[in-house]
Order: C-alpha cells, then structure tokens, then sequence
C-alpha cells in the first residue's frame, strides 16, 4: 500500500501542477470498494478532508471537502489509475440540488372546510380527508373495502416535518436532520422567530387564509414565514407527510431533513438520508425532488435500497418535458410519478414520458397539513408522489412482502389517460386488488369486499 500512495501522490502532483486553491471549501462524493482507510489515502495525497461516511454501517460512499479543485481535477482521467490503487469506483461534485416549486393562482374551497372528522383515531379537517384528490384515486374505498389502513415505515426526504402536528404526532418516528447533522427533523429549526411556537398576529384576529406563490396556508401564525427568501419550501416536507398519512393513516412516518427551509438540499444528504432510512427498517421512500443529472452515488443508493426490499416513490419534475430528472429516471429502481389535474388531464407543468413516469396521481391544489398545526393546498409532482408513496405503504397492509417489482406491477393497474403518462392515473382500489390477487408476496392481509377488478 505505502508504494501505491507513493506512486499516487507523484501522479496528483503532475496531474494539478499550477492548480491555485480556491477560497471555498469544494464538496465531492467519494464511492470506493476499499473503505475509510482508501478515502483517508486519497486525500492525504490529494490534499482533502474527509468529513464522514454517507452510507452508515455499508462503509462505501463518504463526503470529502477540499480547498481547490483537486478531485475535479481527478475526474479527468485518473478514476481507474484510483481504482486499481485504492479501489475507488468514482468522484462526483456535491451539488446543492433545488425542491421543485410550483405557483399556485387559486384557493380550494376545501382549504375552508373545517368540520372536524375522526379519521382513524385523530381529528382532521373534512376538506383535508374528502378532498377531490383522495376521490379521484378511490380511496375510501380501497381502505374500506380491504379493511387496511397501512402498515411498515414510510420515509420522507424533504425539508422536515412540523414534529407536534396533531394529525401526524401519533405516527411520526424520531428523524433525523442532514441539514444539522443531529437527531430530529423539525422544519420549526430553520424559523428561529417562530420556533417556539410564536404566532405572527393576535389571536383574536382568527383564521386568515395566506396566499404566496407557492402555497395557500390558512392559519394565522405562519404569516411572517410566508414572504419568499429564506423561507420559500417552509411547510413542503409537512405537506408531503400529510398526504402519505391521508393514504395510509395506520402507517409510521420516518421524517429525513435533507432540504432547508429556503428549498435547496446538497446530493451528500439526500444519499445519506436514503441509505439512513433503508438502515432504519423503512419500507417505502418517497423522494419530492428530482436532480437534472445523473449521479453514480445516487444511483448507488439506489440499487442498495432496492435490494433490500424498500420501495422506492419519486417525484417526475414540474419542468414540462420528457428529459430525464433524477431518480425517477432510474426507472427500474424507482416509480417516477406525474401529476394530473381534478378533471384527469395531465397538468401543464408535469414532467411526462416513459423515462420520468411510471404512473400519475393528482397533485393540483391538493390539501395537506402545514406547519402550526393547520393545514395549506399547493401544487406539484411532489405532492402527486407521496400519495403513491401511501399507496405502497396500504398495499403493504394488505398482503406483506412488498418490493419495488411488485409494486410497480400492482400499482400498473391503473387508468389509462394519454400515451405521455405511461401507466396512468393512480387508482389506489385497482393497485391493492392486483396486490392481493397476485402470486408475489406471502399470506393475504386482506379481504375484498366489493367488486374486485
């Protein structure tokens, strides 16, 4: 080994003669077969640090910093001398991705429906649990019809969670936030002047529904957090819980902080959250972001899910084409998923094609629960992925043995709308039949009790 660091270092020196350091710290992820001591090799000749290991006990993928651009450098040409040195299988920049944000022109009426309804043993607001979404889908009537209500761990990489939400407490596990590198998830973190619970306007004034371009909120004590800037994705990863619990009240969320409030995330958190959740026993992910270039440790991470049983959900992206975004595009690992409008016609701004779709689900003026234990309505791919996401976590409840095969099969059954969305839009009733009635899995969870199809 001390030959082969020797004969590495005089390499690099050739390599990035001339090369001036920059001011910044340079993020990378680093894969390799040899472990910690290979990545700790690299960078005492390359001149980096290594800050920690992505992937916990696999020991393959770490995050190294280096003032310069030394192994940007060493992505041109010199991965398979590294390789047959070190074992290192590849470097990648770290890239501070964005969280899909849609504009949003109108109110649903049913943000304004608070008559309370006992929906599996929490009060929700009827406009949140007979939404036309969870219509569309039917819903009530796979819940009803199978008598499940889901099952097993549902992770959720987003921005975090509102941890004391009523509706979510009793199925919300502990978390963990990337961003901070500490235990929890709590989006209040990021809103130091709300995080104990302050309110933005007296209580005396009441409900008031607050508008902004990418959410409509109503509650008075969110207001200051709705003016742009820092604070543009508040609520996005409470939202995107919602509507997992909507599908799949009786299932345990697991809530991963790989994004901030300001809706950016680095791709070093979003691998490192999703080998964390497969660790912690998750089985379902739903991804509401999408990255526009393809990475090997996403892919990495990816694979190593997949062959552990979880099941993977991912947004298709709110950019209007059919060009591939990350991971959905990786569709033999991952379900991509569309957004379709309350009338079945895929929205405008929803990624399309069999590369980024696999099946659709309704994700306009959706309604979900929001920061300060309220509730907001938004639109987007992110918001049509975790109903799907509640769909495998239902099916799981129906009949055990779940995996990404078997559940994009079941979850195929769905109705077919135009060529561009690939399988169709989601019926949550049809997914759970073919479940049930498939040869895959073991033992049957549940009984169907109207008209299987």
């Amino acid at each position: 080994m001390k030959r082969s660091v020797l004969i590495l270092t005089v390499f690099i020196v050739l390599v990035t003669a001339g090369v001036q350091p920059a001011a910044a710290q340079n993020r990378y992820i680093v894969r390799t077969t040899g472990g910690l001591t290979s990545v700790l090799n690299l960078c005492l000749s390359a001149g980096c640090q290594v800050q920690g290991s992505l992937d916990g006990q696999v020991g393959q993928t770490f995050l190294v910093t280096s003032t310069g651009n030394l192994i940007s450098n060493l992505l041109n040409g010199v991965v398979n001398l590294l390789e047959a040195l070190l074992g290192i299988k590849s470097i990648e920049p770290d890239q501070l991705l964005p969280i899909p944000l849609k504009p949003i022109s109108s109110i649903p009426s049913g943000l304004n429906d608070r008559t309370p309804l006992n929906y599996y043993g929490t009060l929700v607001w009827h406009g949140y649990a007979a939404q036309p979404a969870a219509q569309i889908i039917r819903l009530t009537d796979a819940q009803n019809g199978f008598n499940i209500g889901g099952t097993g761990i549902v992770a959720v990489i987003d921005t975090g969670v509102d941890t004391s939400h009523p509706v979510l407490l009793p199925v919300l596990l502990p978390g963990y936030d990337f961003t901070r590198n500490q235990p929890g998830a709590s989006e209040w973190l990021d809103v130091p002047q709300l995080q104990n619970g302050g309110s933005a306007v007296p209580d005396n004034e009441g409900p008031v529904v607050v508008q902004q371009s990418s959410v409509a909120v109503l509650d008075q004590s969110s207001v200051a957090v709705l003016d742009g800037g820092p604070y543009t994705a508040f609520g996005h990863g409470t939202m995107t819980t919602g509507l997992v619990h909507l599908v799949a009240p009786k299932s345990k969320i697991l809530p991963l902080k790989a994004f901030t409030s300001n809706g950016t995330g680095y791709l070093s958190n979003i691998v490192a959250a999703l080998y964390y959740a497969v660790q912690h026993q998750a089985n379902v992910v739903n991804m509401s972001f999408d990255v526009p270039t393809s990475s090997a440790a996403l892919s990495q991470a990816v694979s190593y899910a997949n062959q552990k049983g979880v099941v993977l959900v991912a947004a298709a992206g709110n950019e209007n084409t059919s060009a591939p975004v990350y991971p959905a595009a990786l569709n033999a690992n991952v379900m991509g998923i569309a957004s379709t409008t309350n009338w079945d016609a895929r929205s405008t701004f929803s990624n399309y094609g069999n590369t980024d779709v696999w099946i659709a689900a309704p994700g306009e003026y959706v309604i979900s629960t929001f920061p300060g234990g309220t509730y907001a309505s938004a639109s987007g791919t992110s918001f049509s992925s975790p109903i799907v996401a509640g769909t495998a976590a239902l099916m799981l409840s129906a009949k055990p043995s779940l995996n990404q095969a078997s559940a994009s099969s079941a979850l195929s059954h769905a109705i077919k709308l135009t060529p561009d969305l690939h399988n169709g839009r989601l019926d949550v009733y049809q997914a759970v039949s073919a479940w049930v009635n498939s040869s895959s899995g073991s033992g049957g969870g549940g009984s169907c009790f109207l008209f299987c199809r």
